[in-house]
């Protein structure tokens, strides 16, 4: 058990003052015992006697460095430039700022110290860098301005009273050496440890996004061939369609557009000519599946915006979306309402922001009805889509979307999302994919 022993006091056990066992041939001793230490100057700006004379302060003082492009002077007195000048080789460390930060002052021009620094100087012969290094032990290990047996503060008193280790000196310059030989390594397993910090945090977002393209792509879940042929899903699509263009739900395509495939090659037949497309293919997909224009599929509806005498905060009328902060990861948000709605969305559409901060986020709209105002788009809802399939796919498109966003309010026309190519798997298989989508993004928030 480590005893400590002042003046003709009997000892007493400091046990509970040691960070951990050293050899036997080490000693425990106050950092005072082995250092004279003292503060610098205090700022004083209406003291202009002496020697006007440049100092650092914690600003300057960094690690094992100094930033010395910003000097400042003061006045120093003949007695204040001996007590606080620093000359080569003395340990400089910092009661203020960053507590405990240390370098060594290895310049061959003396320099003044501010009163927020600690100037250690040893009585007898001591590696100095080794206790560098100490400082460096204690303030990462939280000993120094840290918690349990770490001082919050480096007064006077605070630093003379700290307990550090001491080896034969000769065991000091060997500890040195040997440290100053591992740090390279130890500065690329730094390296590596950022990298790898880096790749942790962005891991389960980039995983998101490799399973929203393996799903686009045919490749999250298995095929089934007894799934309904596409080419039949299509015709349901377009039957579906032209019935609610009947009842006015919807307005008719302008545009009829077909991409077929003629001797392994993609082709496009729009408004009746027909043109190769492979440039536009931005990869292969399942044979049973087919490429078809996104706006062939859907019915895109564009908001429009009210004058402020036109809704209310009052709960009076239908919901009013006005944009990405009116739509949450789960649903939509509601702090506004209209009575004199114009462009309705309902349960079941799939909401995507296209101007404004937030352009390219969706959601499923979970409420009967809403007006949506002129940053947002809405894809209707149908019965031969799978409405939450829709949202996989803009997920994983959201980077392309985003970059066809134009003007100084960023933001995306409905061509771009009309003329979107969407890769288009039978109806089941696209709700097997949705639901092996949740199952992995679930099983993301557990790593």
């Amino acid at each position: 058990m480590p005893y400590e022993k002042i003046g003709k006091n009997e000892p007493v056990c400091i046990a509970d003052e040691v960070p951990f066992e050293i050899p036997e041939s080490w000693e425990w001793v106050r950092l005072g015992n082995i250092f004279q230490h003292n503060t610098g100057k205090a700022l004083n700006a209406s003291n202009r006697t002496g020697s006007l004379l440049p100092y650092i302060t914690t600003s300057n003082l960094y690690w094992d460095r100094f930033e010395l492009g910003n000097l400042r002077e003061m006045y120093f007195s003949e007695n204040e430039i001996e007590k606080c000048t620093a000359t080569k080789g003395d340990l400089l460390v910092c009661e203020g700022g960053d507590i405990g930060r240390a370098a060594i002052w290895m310049f061959d021009e003396d320099i003044r110290i501010q009163n927020h620094i600690h100037k250690l100087r040893s009585y007898t012969e001591v590696c100095t860098e080794f206790f560098y290094y100490l400082f460096y032990l204690y303030k990462h290990a939280g000993w120094i301005g840290g918690k349990g047996i770490g001082i919050q503060g480096l007064s006077a008193n605070a630093l003379h009273a700290l307990l550090f280790p001491l080896p034969p000196l000769s065991e000091q310059k060997r500890i040195v050496s040997k440290i100053k030989e591992s740090e390279p390594l130890m500065e690329k397993y730094a390296d590596v440890e950022k990298y790898l910090d880096k790749l942790n945090t962005e891991f389960p977002d980039q995983l998101r996004k490799s399973i929203l393209q393996e799903a686009v792509q045919g490749k999250l879940v298995p095929q089934d061939p007894t799934d309904e042929p596409v080419s039949v899903l299509l015709e349901r699509i377009r039957a579906e369609k032209q019935h609610l263009v009947k009842e006015g739900k919807i307005k008719k395509d302008k545009h009829e557009s077909v991409i077929f495939r003629r001797d392994n090659s993609h082709y496009e037949k729009l408004d009746g000519i027909e043109r190769c497309i492979d440039d536009e293919i931005p990869f292969e997909i399942p044979k049973n599946w087919k490429w078809t224009r996104f706006g062939q599929v859907i019915s895109l509806l564009s908001g429009t915006d009210f004058k402020p005498e036109e809704y209310n905060d009052k709960q009076q009328g239908v919901p009013y979306i006005t944009g990405a902060s009116s739509l949450s990861e789960h649903g939509v948000l509601i702090n506004r309402w209209t009575e004199v709605p114009r462009v309705i969305v309902n349960r079941g559409d799939v909401l995507l922001v296209c101007k404004g901060s937030g352009y390219g986020k969706t959601v499923i709209c979970d409420i009967d009805e809403a007006h949506i105002a002129r940053q947002i788009m809405a894809i209707k809802k149908m019965t031969t889509l799978d409405m939450p399939y829709i949202r996989v796919f803009l997920q994983a498109n959201f980077e392309q979307i985003k970059s066809k966003g134009q003007g100084v309010i960023p933001g995306i026309d409905r061509n771009s999302v009309l003329n979107l190519l969407f890769p288009l798997p039978p109806l089941l298989e696209q709700r097997h994919i949705v639901e092996k989508q949740r199952e992995l993004f679930n099983a993301i928030t557990l790593i």
